[in-house]
């Protein structure tokens, strides 16, 4: 084979269109597939991993690795991309192919299963098909290697250089931290009745606020879509086709609006990712932790500020019901805010939040060091559930079954929800220096924010390492310290505590 830059970048275009093809075909499978079709789909998202799985880890590759650094020294763009299938073809090469065909294979009959089971409210249906994933994530991360603790294996794919040396203090800061908000709140005197929202809100109704929201928001309809699923996602088909679900609830619209405000965060990333990556791996987001500082940051600090109330309210109410049409902004705004410990992860309000995902962290790490076993998953996940909300699931749906993750075999995830509150509390203290935010959103003018997380974020994908992303941002490395300021100031001014 003659090693030129031409022929990696169109042998990159050829892995890039296998995965076109399967990233097509998983967001089929949670969206319209027919049920009798579920099978046959799952063999052959696995066929098609396999090829990629190959085609990342071939001879071929690995001779465009060995040969090309010496001809691109002078290519900022192309070592990068160098850098990053030498990431991949490291970790990828480690696994067996066949090994691996398997799990994804596996892991997509799991979600098809995961359906079933929340529909029916049966852990024991899934059971079977998460204890082989746990055991599939347990041999990657031997595979892969891995400093003190298994689960950092796991860590490094999707927030790369993490480790729970650095999560475990964090996360034990944060912990207290909330839990001394929540408890303020609980002794404050000021009551906030989140009941008076849970209304009657047709599904047609709340599809089209949420489009008017995605458009406001600077989401391109011309490049992407909004479909309903049983649990929310965005996908990037490829950058022209970035594709944004939501789930509707008819009798609480706030599952449909904040769920659809967060995947349009994912989705304008990839959206706005540089249009000279196209066809390589430097057209993706970075990490995952990065990629959910995005969606959290338009949920909450745009999509549950006053601000975004005051401009949007008289929005929403051109599409509410008559029930909504006595309720004043001011005390709209004090109820999407409420405080008040909830069962699934996606509806919980921004001061608990965290502690959704610190449980599923922990438990996550028994799971792969092998002190909790899968059959226990449901009585453990209630215990912490109770530790640290104050409430117990009384069913496997409002518990262990609520997310789609384990099911599709992510194990490692989940920290990068909360890793990506703390980033975008230190993005919106950024941007805030250069941006008045609130009279932004007020004046409906998103496109300053988005512009600027263009600039700062979006446009370099993979060019950028997440932690070089946020100190060149903000001068400084992860710091949970703004993420607690935030909440501080902004509970502190709804319930009136010292």
């Amino acid at each position: 084979m003659t090693v030129t830059v031409a022929a990696f970048k169109d042998y990159l275009k050829k892995i890039k269109s296998y995965e076109e093809a399967l990233n097509l075909m998983a967001w089929d499978l949670r969206t319209m597939i027919p049920k009798k079709g579920m099978d046959q789909r799952s063999d052959v998202i696995g066929q098609l991993s396999e090829t990629i799985h190959t085609l990342k880890t071939s001879d071929e590759m690995k001779q465009f690795l060995e040969e090309l650094p010496k001809k691109v020294t002078d290519d900022p763009v192309m070592k990068k991309m160098l850098d990053v299938c030498q990431r991949d073809y490291d970790r990828d090469s480690k696994i067996p192919t066949a090994e691996y065909t398997a799990f994804v294979t596996l892991r997509s009959k799991a979600e098809t299963v995961w359906q079933e089971a929340r529909e029916n409210n049966d852990f024991s249906l899934l059971m079977p098909y998460l204890e082989q994933l746990v055991e599939y994530n347990q041999r990657f991360s031997d595979y892969w290697g891995y400093k003190d603790n298994r689960y950092n294996g796991l860590l490094d794919q999707y927030e790369p250089g993490l480790t729970t040396d650095v999560l475990d203090p964090v996360f034990d800061e944060l912990k207290l931290a909330l839990a001394t908000l929540v408890k303020k709140i609980q002794q404050s005197e000021v009551e906030v009745d989140a009941s008076q929202l849970l209304h009657y809100f047709p599904k047609d109704k709340q599809q089209a606020f949420s489009l008017s929201v995605l458009d406001k928001m600077g989401y391109d309809f011309d490049a992407g879509r909004l479909d309903e699923t049983i649990h929310p996602f965005a996908i990037g088909i490829n950058q022209g086709d970035v594709r944004v679900t939501t789930r509707y609830d008819e009798q609480d619209f706030r599952t449909a609006i904040f769920g659809t405000i967060h995947e349009g965060g994912h989705a304008l990333y990839e959206q706005n990712i540089d249009a000279a990556f196209a066809l390589t791996p430097l057209a993706e987001g970075t990490s995952m932790g990065i990629h959910e500082s995005q969606s959290l940051f338009w949920e909450n600090f745009i999509g549950r500020s006053e601000a975004f109330w005051k401009s949007q309210y008289k929005s929403f109410l051109s599409f509410a019901p008559e029930a909504f049409q006595t309720i004043e902004q001011s005390d709209f705004y004090r109820a999407i805010n409420e405080v008040k410990p909830s069962y699934i992860r996606i509806e919980a309000d921004e001061l608990t939040y965290s502690l959704h995902i610190i449980i599923r962290y922990e438990l996550e790490k028994a799971l792969i060091d092998g002190s909790l076993k899968v059959k226990d998953l449901p009585e453990a996940w209630n215990d912490k559930m109770e530790s640290y909300l104050g409430i117990r699931p009384t069913t496997d749906r409002e518990g262990v079954l609520q997310d789609i993750h384990w099911a599709g075999g992510d194990f490692g995830y989940f920290p990068t929800y909360a890793l990506g509150y703390m980033y975008a509390a230190q993005l919106h203290e950024a941007m805030g220096k250069d941006i008045n935010i609130p009279m932004m959103i007020q004046t409906n003018d998103f496109e300053p924010m988005k512009e600027w997380l263009t600039e700062h974020v979006h446009r370099h994908g993979r060019m950028k390492q997440p932690l070089e992303i946020i100190t060149d941002v903000t001068g400084e490395g992860l710091n949970p310290d703004y993420l607690v300021n935030y909440l501080t100031d902004k509970y502190q001014a709804i319930y009136q505590f010292d």
